[in-house]
Parts: C-alpha cells; structure tokens; sequence
C-alpha cells in the first residue's frame, strides 16, 4: 500500500428529517387535533485517532465522505429515527483543516474522538407548536441542513526523534540498527520513499519512537526532491538526530544546507534539541575523524552534543541513544509545563458589543437579512405554507428584525432575503 499523508475530502454530515403536519382522524370525529411528529437528527462525522491506522490511503480514491440523513416525523406524533452518527478511523498525528485553514481536529492521542461536521437537528412537527392561541397549527419545520464543505486530512507523524541529513546519510540504517524496524536500504539516492518508525529501547525503562525522514536536499523546502512532501512529518518530534556522512566533500557545508531547509519550512524547527552525528566513521583513521569533527565543531552551535558513530558498526549508538533520551526527556517535560499553565489559566470571558445578531442592509430594491439565528429558523421555514411564513414574520418581530425594517422605511410588497429565501413583506 502507498503512503499518503495527504488528502482532500468533501464531508456530508447528514440533513435533519423535516417535521410533518398531521391531524388525529378518530371514528364520529370530523378532524381532531394535531399529531405530526417531529423529524429526526441526521448523522454526525466523527473521527477517532487510531494507532492500528498509519496512511490515509483509504482517502485516496475516497474522495466523500456522507453521514445519512435523519428520517422524517410520522403520524401520531412519532418521532422521526436519528440518524447514526459516522465514524472514521484516523491515524494518531492527524490534522484536519477546512480547505480555507481553519483547525478542526488534531489528532494527538490514541482513541481521542473529534465531531468535525455536525448533523442537522430535525424538524419540529405541527404537534409542536399547539399553544393558547394556536389550537391547530398548519404547518411544520423542514429539518436543518447538516454541515458540508472540503476538508484537508494531514499526516504529521508523532514521534519522540526525527532522523534528518542528506539522502545516504545512513538514516535507515540506523534505524534497522537500533529498532525493530526494516526499512528498506539500498546505495542510490531517495532509498526511503516514505517515513519509517522504530521502537528503540535506550535502557529498561526508557523506550523512544524513532521516525526516519526522507532524505533532504538543498531546497527541499521550496519542494526541490522528497523533502518538500516530507518535512511536516518532523514538526512534532521533541529532539532531532543530525546524520552527516563522514564521505561528504565538506561537512560543514552539508550540515549547513540541511538546517537551512529546516529554518525555511518552519522557523521554529531550528530551534528543536539536536544531535549532530557523523556517520559512516568505521574503517577511518582517528586523525581523519577529529578533523572532520573539528570541521564540523566550526558551525554546530556550542550547546549542541557532537558525536562520531558508525550506524553500520554499531560503533557509538550506545552514547547517542543515552544522549538523545537525556534531550527528549528535558523536551517532552518542557511540554507538560506550558500545557499545565495554559489550563490553569483563568479564561475572562467578555460579551462582545461589536457583533451584532443579525443586520438589515438594503441592497438595491431587496432588503437583506443576515444573522445565525435568523438564518437558521428561515432554513426550517416552508414558504410555501402561509402559515409557516406568519410563525417566520413573528420571529423577526420578537427579534426586533421588523421594527428594523420599518426605519429604513419598508414598504408592503418590498422583498426580504434571508439566506437563499425571498417573500413579501
């Protein structure tokens, strides 16, 4: 199966059933009173990190994703059946975006659930609104339409340490070195086509999840080679393993080209805990690899552990893994302390005056609407029905819509738009 850790998807959450008009019709009884029922919820989407899930190649050909509809109200005020709600199964390290941005779920934890699209509430029927003064309502509410837009589905890999450097710079063999994994390793360019993840026991306590990250070239940001497609996979690791090849004709240089690509894709990511290891030393003559280092020492940061390994060997894993552990341990408690302080901060909540409920704007001859709630109770008004259209015209009332349209001095017969829906006022 390819590896896909990107996708865009059209998400349906299910419409509400529409409420219905009904009247009780009894034996010696010409038309009783009303009895429609009202309709029911429509199904939900809601996703579910899961670690049995590690692509989002189901999503590939799947390009919809629909939530059924709730089922309309029946006689004798039976209620419409809810529709089920929708589940989806998403790997642990998933974002979902809307295709303008915004964040609906981040997915951080296995078996964490998200409701990122909402089924619409169904429709009341006539049964609902018998009142005093209204013994037999004619009329009933369509359901409300559930959520609908295209959703982006991003693959960021949660992993303890990410293995960056150049493509060849041993990073998978490392990986087969130090965990279970088996990625594939090969002497030619672009070998690893996809991130691979390790379980790396450091001590008895102390077990770390690895990611090998494709390998990098110069403007792997700006989408030169596999880097561009691959780089987010590294935004979540706490530390940073920095393989050069001890065969690269500068070193210096080699370690330089790598950050810069980090620093470009995301500023903050050059500020993540690194080890700088130089690889490929086994058969080198010590001379050769304190000069390199030395080499090396000249750009890498002095805060920054600087080791010399052999990921074919095995030769100076041990001191890495501790090194790296001791890193990750420091991050991951850094973590828990921001997280801790931002929840036990005290929200001010503030009512906000600047946001008006609703707004009337004349637009040519058409006198335009807008507003949540307004909009949401046109949504379920018939306008076929005239008494439906009463029931809308006395919302607005309540609502202060119609004094409002009164002072920009409306007239009978002057059109209103309320979302997609015009009538007479």
């Amino acid at each position: 199966m390819n590896f896909i850790d990107k996708v865009t998807v059209a998400l349906s959450a299910g419409d509400g059933g529409n409420g219905v008009v009904s009247w009780r019709h009894e034996k010696f009884i010409d038309k009783g009173g009303p009895e429609g029922g009202d309709g029911g919820k429509g199904g939900s989407i809601i996703i579910e990190a899961s670690r049995n899930q590690n692509t989002l190649a189901t999503f590939r050909y799947q390009k919809e994703i629909t939530a059924e509809a709730g089922q309309p109200g029946g006689k004798r005020r039976k209620h419409g059946k809810n529709a089920p709600d929708l589940h989806i199964a998403l790997p642990v390290g998933t974002v979902v975006t809307k295709v303008t941005g915004e964040l609906l779920a981040d997915l951080t934890e296995d078996g964490q659930t998200e409701v990122i699209a909402k089924g619409g509430r169904g429709g009341f029927g006539n049964a609902h609104f018998v009142s005093s003064t209204r013994q037999a309502p004619n009329f009933a509410e369509k359901g409300d339409p559930g959520d609908k837009f295209e959703a982006v589905f991003e693959l960021k890999m949660i992993a303890d340490v990410g293995l960056v450097g150049m493509p060849n710079a041993g990073k998978s063999t490392l990986l087969g070195r130090i965990s279970n994994a088996r990625p594939e390793i090969a002497d030619y360019p672009f070998t690893t086509l996809k991130p691979n993840l390790g379980v790396v026991d450091v001590d008895p306590k102390t077990s770390l999840l690895f990611a090998d990250i494709p390998g990098l070239i110069e403007g792997a940001a700006s989408g030169k080679g596999l880097g561009h497609e691959f780089l987010r996979h590294v935004e979540r690791t706490a530390v940073l393993v920095h393989l050069v090849d001890a065969y690269q004709d500068d070193v210096a240089k080699t370690y330089q080209v790598i950050n810069k690509e980090l620093a470009d894709y995301s500023p903050e990511l050059i500020k993540r805990p690194q080890v700088v290891a130089l690889n490929k030393t086994e058969g080198l003559d010590q001379d050769i690899i304190d000069d390199l280092l030395a080499q090396l020492q000249k750009v890498v940061p002095k805060n920054t552990k600087l080791l010399a390994i052999s990921a074919a060997s095995g030769a100076g894993t041990t001191d890495l893994l501790k090194q790296v552990a001791h890193l990750v341990q420091q991050e991951r408690k850094h973590e828990a302390e921001i997280v801790a302080e931002t929840e036990s901060a005290v929200p001010i909540l503030r009512l906000d005056d600047t946001v008006a409920p609703w707004t009337v704007v004349k637009e040519d001859d058409v006198f335009v609407v807008t507003g949540a709630k307004i909009e949401q109770f046109a949504g379920r008004t018939d306008f076929t029905n005239d008494e439906a259209l009463q029931r809308l015209r006395d919302i607005m009332r309540r609502l202060g819509i119609m004094h409002e349209l009164s002072r920009k001095k409306i007239a009978a017969g002057d059109i209103i738009r309320i979302g997609e829906h015009e009538f007479p006022y």
